[in-house]
């Protein structure tokens, strides 16, 4: 159904008595069916932070009758939004701000902010919130602390852990990994029961094994894991890993051994049973692999591995290669889980060793894949093609564009149906086309400040959300 033909049909139902659209959801105050919101940074000189939303069906920030000039959230009040976690199934979004460290959450129904999460150690390098809000995980590198914030218990709690800087939280927000930097070993957090607080309680001589730290001491919620072997009970060692994706069922972790690009020796990407690390007391069963086991079963990405996206059973890892004149190149790997093969390095846009990168499926069988700092790279150190966004065909395997430089990647949308994409490009909006990687005209799109990431609101799936 078309955007217009949307409208139509929750207006027939809004007279009925009822005022919703696709899958069930209310029909917002706006009016619109296909929004895009867009994380502002420093929209005026009196604020820090904005969120504002456009009609991505006509590409335009006002109403299609020209009633409405803008749409923004409101009651936002974030110094510096930097990422979205788009949850449009729950139609919610959760805002992380860089510049007070807030996590802010949006009511996409409302179109209006639905609080701030309290109980946060400063600034987080990663941050995450479980679909059910019932749990925020976020790693402070600068705190040494990664923080849980428990609304069950309504507690929150800060767990040691110096140098941490990612985690990665699986779809059912049961299993928590964090990683720390030029580091080969995985953590994990466990909520105890009133029996383990007991058994626990009095300081580190009395914690279990493998925890590096419980909090609080005297009577301990939660501990934090180091990944053991369970024959040896010796830590399971990785290469530099610095993220997990998770299977569709969340019952697997693929690990992403960054090898080379962060100071390591091979990349690589490992899997990791999800079952023994889930927090949740009483629920974790099995145990860990050996590390004989988890070293077989690690599948080489010689073209590096620092993010991925998984797709049924094929994973898509980005990375960055060292190349014979000490720059980097950037390079996909396709990797067939079904065989535990992975295809040769494919080339895309080069980018930050082991940095920042996004990734996100959309229509057209396509694969886009953003980076930052792609003119350190090889590229544009030999006058080849280079930019920050690569559009990748899934079904030839191919790159079919990758666009000239506009700055640094840092947010993606895929506007399912619509065949087209929005990015957070160089501090702008722009459109492309799915069909053949096409700029569309973003004049009606643009905004005042710096746009640093962008998600759609009305995604079918919590899968429509760029890869972090």
């Amino acid at each position: 159904m078309s955007a217009a033909a949307a409208l139509v049909a929750a207006a027939a139902l809004a007279g009925c008595g009822s005022t919703t659209y696709f899958a069930g959801r209310t029909l917002p105050p706006s009016g619109l069916t296909n929004r895009v919101l867009i994380a502002v940074q420093n929209p005026s000189s009196s604020t820090k932070g904005a969120l504002e939303f456009v009609d991505a069906y006509y590409d335009i920030r006002s109403s299609y009758d020209g009633k409405t000039s803008g749409f923004s959230i409101s009651g936002f009040s974030g110094a510096l939004p930097t990422t979205i976690q788009n949850l449009p199934e729950e139609q919610l979004g959760a805002v992380y701000g860089s510049g007070d460290g807030t996590l802010t959450l949006v009511n996409y129904a409302k179109e209006a902010t639905a609080g701030t999460q309290s109980g946060l150690d400063g600034l987080s390098s990663s941050i995450f919130i479980t679909r059910s809000e019932s749990y925020t995980f976020a790693a402070s590198q600068a705190a040494s602390v990664l923080t849980v914030l428990d609304r069950v218990a309504g507690s929150s709690y800060y767990l040691s852990l110096p140098g941490v800087y990612r985690i990665s939280v699986n779809s059912g927000g049961s299993s928590v990994l964090a990683f720390v930097q030029n580091s080969d070993y995985v953590y994990y957090p466990r909520k105890l029961t009133a029996a383990q607080t007991l058994s626990y309680s009095g300081g580190s001589s009395n914690w279990p094994s493998g925890a590096v730290d419980c909090q609080p001491l005297n009577s301990p919620g939660w501990c934090l894991f180091q990944a053991q072997d369970p024959t040896t009970q010796k830590a399971l060692t990785f290469d530099r890993p610095v993220k997990a994706v998770f299977s569709a069922d969340g019952g697997t972790a693929y690990v992403l051994n960054c090898g080379p690009e962060c100071g390591g020796s091979k990349a690589s990407v490992a899997s990791l049973s999800v079952a023994p690390t889930i927090f949740l007391a009483g629920q974790q069963s099995g145990t860990l692999p050996t590390q004989s086991a988890l070293s077989s079963s690690t599948i080489s990405t010689p073209g590096g591995a620092s993010n991925a996206l998984l797709s049924t059973s094929t994973l898509y890892v980005a990375g960055q290669q060292l190349q014979s004149d000490g720059l980097y190149g950037g390079y996909l790997t396709v990797v067939n889980l079904t065989t535990n093969t992975a295809g040769s390095p494919i080339s895309i846009s080069d980018g930050t060793p082991g940095g920042p990168s996004r990734l996100l499926l959309a229509d057209d069988n396509t694969l886009w894949i953003g980076m930052t700092k792609c003119t350190s790279g090889e590229r544009y150190a030999h006058n080849l093609a280079y930019g920050c966004l690569t559009m990748f065909n899934t079904s030839t395997n191919t790159v079919t564009m990758l666009e000239s430089y506009l700055g640094d990647l840092t947010g993606i949308a895929g506007i399912t149906g619509l065949h087209k994409v929005y990015v957070a490009q160089g501090g702008q909006v722009y459109i492309y086309r799915t069909t053949d990687g096409a700029s569309v005209d973003n004049q009606y799109v643009t905004v005042t400040g710096t746009a640093y990431d962008v998600a759609y609101m009305d995604g079918s799936t919590d899968g429509n959300n760029t890869v972090y």
